[in-house]
């Protein structure tokens, strides 16, 4: 049998990261098996669903590299397929036509309650005739008989008494598919093989597989992932922080670093940490994800975000970056290769926000000094081994590290001091006290037009301390 999975977001808002998982463990197991794997926007939710929600998502996967091999499909363009199976339920007897109104349900509901008791349809109208002209709902027939028993592929079997479910509307009075509804539908039509989805779905699973059961249909494999909580063990929301995909990217994350995290996030392989997309491939196993909920750390997530920038191609950061470079109104074309600049800077960084900022003096002048450095590299003694240095150094045809190595060297020789005596100024003078690589290669990146430049300004300013 062929492998299908897929994700099946509601467009209500942001991708969020636990949406961002189940998508990637859909995805893996997909690609682990040969399968496909297909995006579905359940978006019958009229109010609430936008199209802007639906970009966010489609942007999301696609910042994500989670690319899907059917969709996407829109629910709101299938309720003539809805209709029709609410009409094939009606006629073979599993769904009947409901006219209890509000105040009735919300009577039956606080009169449950007050015997704490679950709160629940009491199938009033399941043997009643309801005109078809008056206002109603469609709810389906649950059986009353037996239970509803299927093997988790997370949590392994799991069993639900029919008399504890009741009967769920399929048909809403505006004519609307419910959830539970369309849902069945679409994982029927779409061939769908594995429904990997959070636990929170968990008591809509034996509902749904009754509705399969009552169309006749062969069952798909569940599997339900345990929630991620925050590091204070609530469930994860917007108070711990940025908890949409895109803000992650916003941040200065690389699309692989967020993925690495997340399938660590109840699922492993050994002690390893770092895993290729190829790896996560091979060796994921939806089956050995763990059942209890994840815990959301940041700085382990800022660590593997290190790692990538560190240990990952120079050229991707580098045009994962020039984004960055862009927000603080550099164009990486008019100045240094961004790519060379990357390999010198990029130990200095744990998101690709903070690697924009140390890199940003190779690309402009800076407004001001480090205030702290000021006071000791812009002494009345660093005049004279700044000028010397400005006077050969304008003088250099070729501006590379070897060359202007020698010119300090020779300036160091030549007035007879420590090399910390003119490296400190000058280091100050071109980048403004920003982290840098040798000065050679700094000087080098920077330009021989923009240094000189930056070591007028700093004699401008040490004689005005003065």
């Amino acid at each position: 049998m062929s492998i299908k999975t897929r994700f099946a977001p509601s467009p209500t808002g942001y991708l969020h990261v636990g949406g961002a998982r189940t998508a990637l463990f859909s995805w893996l197991h997909a690609r682990k098996h040969g399968g496909r794997f297909v995006l579905r926007i359940e978006d019958t939710d009229l109010e609430r669903s936008n199209a802007e929600s639906v970009n966010a998502i489609l942007e999301g996967m696609t910042w994500l590299g989670l690319e899907y091999d059917e969709g996407p499909f829109y629910q709101t363009h299938r309720f003539e397929r809805y209709e029709e199976i609410v009409q094939q339920l009606l006629a073979e007897g599993h769904a009947y036509r409901c006219n209890c109104s509000k105040e009735r349900l919300e009577e039956l509901r606080e009169g449950q309650m007050a015997r704490k008791e679950k709160p629940r349809y009491d199938g009033h109208c399941r043997e009643h005739y309801v005109d078809p002209d008056e206002p109603h709902v469609i709810r389906f027939r649950n059986p009353h008989e037996g239970s509803v028993v299927f093997d988790d592929l997370v949590r392994g079997r799991l069993a639900f008494s029919n008399d504890e479910l009741d009967d769920l509307i399929i048909k809403r009075t505006d004519g609307s598919p419910t959830y539970n509804l369309s849902v069945v539908v679409d994982d029927l039509d779409m061939g769908i093989t594995q429904v990997i989805r959070g636990d929170d779905h968990i008591n809509n699973t034996p509902r749904q597989i009754n509705i399969l059961k009552a169309l006749g249909a062969e069952l798909p494999q569940y599997a339900h992932v345990p929630m991620i909580l925050g590091d204070d063990g609530a469930r994860l929301s917007k108070r711990h922080g940025a908890v949409s995909v895109m803000q992650y990217r916003d941040q200065g994350l690389l699309p692989e670093a967020l993925l690495n995290y997340l399938v660590r996030l109840g699922w492993s392989h050994g002690d390893q940490e770092i895993f290729s997309l190829d790896e996560m491939i091979e060796l994921f196993d939806i089956g050995n994800v763990n059942k209890a909920a994840s815990s959301f750390n940041t700085e382990k997530l800022l660590w593997i975000n290190q790692h990538y920038i560190k240990e990952g191609d120079p050229a991707r950061v580098a045009h994962l970056l020039s984004v960055h470079m862009g927000d603080l109104g550099i164009d990486p074309a008019l100045g240094p290769d961004l790519v060379e600049v990357v390999k010198v800077q990029r130990e200095r960084a744990k998101t690709l926000v903070e690697l924009a900022e140390v890199c940003a003096f190779f690309y402009k002048d800076f407004d001001e000094y480090n205030a702290n450095s000021m006071k000791k590299a812009f002494t009345e003694a660093a005049i004279a081994p700044l000028e010397r240095a400005r006077a050969l150094l304008s003088g250099l045809d070729e501006w590379q590290p070897e060359a202007i190595k020698r010119v300090l060297d020779e300036v160091v020789a030549e007035l007879e001091i420590g090399f910390g005596k003119l490296g400190m100024p000058l280091r100050l003078a071109v980048t403004g006290g920003a982290p840098s690589p040798d000065l050679d290669v700094t000087l080098q990146l920077v330009g021989q037009e923009a240094s000189l430049r930056r070591i007028d300004r700093a004699l401008e300013t040490i004689r005005g301390l003065l």
